[in-house]
């Protein structure tokens, strides 16, 4: 792998095995069937086009699609809202675009990113407001949103709201014991490796807490199916288990609470995976306030505990018995590996792009929790396509990035000991966030040393005397995080009332006002 070429022997092993792990793939490019999940082009079926281009290549088909619905969507003839401007680019990060197109077919599903579905930045930066925003003020007759007018950062007011950890207390209570079992090994050492953070290290499960909170959200939702005259492509009717119906009253302990449950086990499991993973690359030497794994054992066997938790994970996400699953959740493993060789191999210019940082955040933090989100929706019984899998997908894109923003933030602000791990971590890598890169707009002087990633000596030192002369680049990167949060209860808003959806909304409160 030419992206790999440059890293140490144990790194190349590293990412290669990681690569090797993801089974199935998503389009960068060929976007435009997800394009039409939340658009709205006029045609007799949704797949009336298919016929007249099914001589033509899927790649081509795609592309010439996407164009049309651009067309047709500003033309002003069409009653929905206009679609968003097409991205300048899709480079993949990894999968070639012609290995994509040939991977699917004309029922496959065609995932692209989030960063390309819903709004990145604010409008005041560039951003614009995502389709499916648009879409569900357009389709209803009062859209107004329950939260908006919240203050994310008043605590007294969020503190009103039900408090997220204590609600699903009950249901993840047999959680370390659980998972602890699920990864067991017959080989004592991989199998100590594997458990590390299950057992003595397992923070407070955000992770777990928010596809929990989501399930129960999710089952307050009706599930309908789309409307006979809606215009999205046939596999976005699909994806959502069979399940009978589930109200909040009967969910736990159903069947569907169990898969949902087991989906919050299995996202622990990749993401304590790419934690392991992540420090034999990056050569940390602690994680959660305890030595890190291969400091504990050796990086031979923290890649194999790191190897072993993705295999487990796999098998239990094919037991989910939801293929549309099954692909969204492989594709969250590709995101990782995406945003490892983003950050290894992103050319010096990009470096001091705002949005090239927000996608990397997306692809290391958020994919993994707004790809979780959707899945919840589609184990309880709703389609892709549907209002309700949208919205959820929404609000874990933000959620992730606000919190990556407010990590970047504390590795700045934040003590070691509270941290859990050493501050200015981000900078030893070469890494610059959301804080320096708006310093960088204030002082150009900083842009070079952004750019050769803080390779020469006082480079850090000199960094960081601009970033704390500056007095906007640390505001900006919080307000950026806000942004990013309000735009998260936002799309809960487009969720019935329950406990549930608010308690999401205060642990997106947390996620901003936290010290650690």
């Amino acid at each position: 792998m030419n992206a790999t070429t440059t890293l140490c022997p144990n790194k190349k092993l590293l990412v290669l095995v990681i690569v090797s792990m993801v089974t199935f793939s998503h389009s960068f490019q060929t976007n435009a069937l997800h394009r039409a999940v939340i658009g709205t082009r006029k045609h007799a079926s949704p797949l009336a086009w298919r016929k007249e281009d099914a001589r033509k290549s899927p790649l081509a088909s795609s592309l010439e699609h996407d164009k049309t619905l651009q067309s047709d969507a500003n033309d002003g003839s069409d009653a929905g809202p206009p679609m968003p401007p097409m991205p300048s680019s899709r480079n993949p990060i990894v999968v070639s675009s012609k290995a994509e197109a040939m991977s699917h077919s004309e029922t496959t599903m065609k995932l692209i990113p989030s960063y390309d579905l819903f709004q990145i930045l604010p409008e005041s930066e560039g951003g614009v407001p995502s389709h499916s925003s648009l879409l569900y003020a357009h389709l209803h007759a009062d859209p107004a949103n329950p939260f908006q007018g919240l203050d994310l950062k008043n605590e007294k007011e969020t503190n009103q709201m039900p408090e997220p950890f204590q609600l699903v207390k009950e249901e993840l209570k047999p959680f370390s014991d659980s998972i602890s079992e699920l990864v067991s090994s017959d080989q004592p050492i991989l199998s100590m490796a594997a458990k590390h953070f299950f057992e003595k290290r397992h923070g407070k499960r955000f992770r777990p807490t928010i596809v929990q909170l989501m399930a129960k959200a999710v089952a307050a939702t009706e599930i309908t199916p789309p409307a006979p005259t809606s215009h999205q492509p046939s596999w976005s009717y699909s994806g959502g288990s069979h399940v009978e119906t589930v109200t909040p009253s009967n969910h736990k302990d159903s069947e569907v609470w169990r898969r949902q449950a087991q989906l919050g086990q299995i996202v622990e499991m990749i993401h304590v995976a790419s934690l392991i993973h992540d420090d034999v690359l990056d050569e940390a030497e602690t994680r959660r306030g305890g030595d890190a794994v291969h400091k504990l054992y050796s990086n031979k066997v923290a890649v194999l505990a790191g190897d072993y938790l993705l295999a487990r994970a796999s098998v239990l996400l094919a037991r989910l018995e939801n293929t549309a699953v099954v692909q969204i959740m492989a594709t969250a493993l590709e995101s990782l590996v995406s945003g490892e060789i983003m950050q290894l191999k992103s050319p010096p210019e990009s470096l001091l792009e705002m949005e090239t940082y927000l996608r990397k955040s997306y692809y290391k933090t958020a994919s993994l929790i707004c790809y979780a989100c959707r899945s919840v929706a589609l184990l309880g019984g709703h389609c892709y396509g549907s209002e309700v899998a949208t919205a959820c997908e929404e609000f874990g894109f933000h959620l992730g990035l606000a919190y990556q923003i407010q990590d970047d933030i504390l590795d700045f602000t934040g003590v070691a000991s509270v941290l859990g791990k050493p501050a200015l971590a981000d900078m030893d890598l070469g890494l610059s966030t959301a804080p320096i890169l708006y310093a960088a707009d204030e002082f150009p002087a900083l842009r070079p040393l952004v750019m050769r990633r803080f390779k020469n000596k006082g480079d850090k030192e000199k960094a960081l005397e601009y970033l704390f002369k500056s007095e906007t680049a640390m505001k900006k990167a919080e307000d950026l995080a806000t942004f990013h949060a309000d735009k998260a209860v936002e799309a809960l808003g487009r969720l019935p009332e329950s406990e549930a959806r608010d308690a999401l909304a205060r642990l997106t409160s947390v996620v901003i006002t936290r010290k650690k």
